[in-house]
């Protein structure tokens, strides 16, 4: 799923925050990774970094979660699922899982995913992802994440 067209960074700048970083798409000898970095801040009522990209609806139909290998700063991360339907940034389901210095598999199960806003259903129906994000989130810090693989399972 690595492939430098297929993902956007975005940043609270779009509505206001002060956060900085970036996200490029480098090779290493197994393949390509993206590498997210930044400064994360909460002024201005900001606080996220992220990287995304589209999935098509029922990529994830009867798969059970979302399947990382990352390395990074060893610091916490989220993933953020957006659904059709959901016409707001700021309407998505999230996880978060932490990230050591070395390679690490993530799996984590759609069951465990949480909404961010009550105008979304309670329980993440899978076949309406379009969007998976990677998000620096929630706190003033230094972000870095390599990410070499993100699936469905």
């Amino acid at each position: 799923m690595i492939d430098q067209s297929d993902w956007t960074y975005l940043a609270d700048t779009v509505m206001g925050g002060v956060s900085t970083g970036s996200a490029r798409v480098e090779n290493l000898d197994n393949g390509k990774i993206i590498h997210l970095k930044g400064s994360v801040s909460t002024a201005n009522n900001g606080g996220f970094i992220q990287v995304r990209t589209n999935v098509g609806k029922d990529a994830a139909k009867d798969l059970d979660g979302v399947r990382l290998l990352v390395k990074g700063n060893e610091d916490t991360y989220y993933i953020h699922l957006r659904v059709a339907g959901s016409f707001v940034p700021w309407h998505y389901y999230r996880q978060e899982f932490y990230v050591p210095k070395q390679w690490i598999e993530i799996k984590l199960p759609f069951s465990k995913f949480e909404r961010s806003s009550r105008m979304l259903r309670w329980a993440l129906d899978p076949s309406q992802i379009i969007t998976v994000g990677v998000v620096a989130y929630g706190k003033n810090y230094e972000a870095e994440i390599l990410i070499s693989e993100v699936e469905f399972y």
